[in-house]
């Protein structure tokens, strides 16, 4: 059974940080692209950044140059560093697993088939 759980969010002020981390059970981790989408009120779910199997990254254009995106192999571990951080940022933010995620000219893709983890609420006061 996969298992996706996140940690590290919370309330920040404009201009401040967070780093999230995700760990991921039940699947071959180096076998699956990781990302994270976020999804806030009255708003559909959208990508914010993906690395795939291969460790490439890829942002969508909302975040890229401000939030960067890792991953440890060894711990199954997925992780988001968050700077510079904007009121519009706030939202419940999801670490999922996937047979394929990416983003293109400014937007996420992923597969079908995607576990998600429970999500963990970012907000940012201005």
């Amino acid at each position: 059974q996969v298992k996706v759980v996140e940690s590290g969010g919370g309330l920040v002020q404009a201009g401040g940080s967070l780093n999230l981390s995700c760990t991921a059970s039940g699947l071959t981790f180096d076998d699956y692209a990781m990302g994270w989408f976020r999804q806030a009120p009255g708003k559909e779910r959208e990508g914010i950044s993906a690395l795939d199997s291969d460790g490439t990254a890829s942002y969508a254009d909302s975040v890229k140059g401000r939030f960067t995106i890792s991953k440890d192999n060894a711990e199954n571990a997925l992780y988001l560093q968050m700077n510079s951080l904007k009121p519009e940022d706030t939202a419940m933010y999801y670490c999922a697993a996937a047979p394929m995620i990416y983003c293109a000219g400014g937007y996420c893709y992923r597969s079908e088939e995607i576990y998600w983890g429970q999500g963990t609420q970012v907000t940012v006061s201005s």
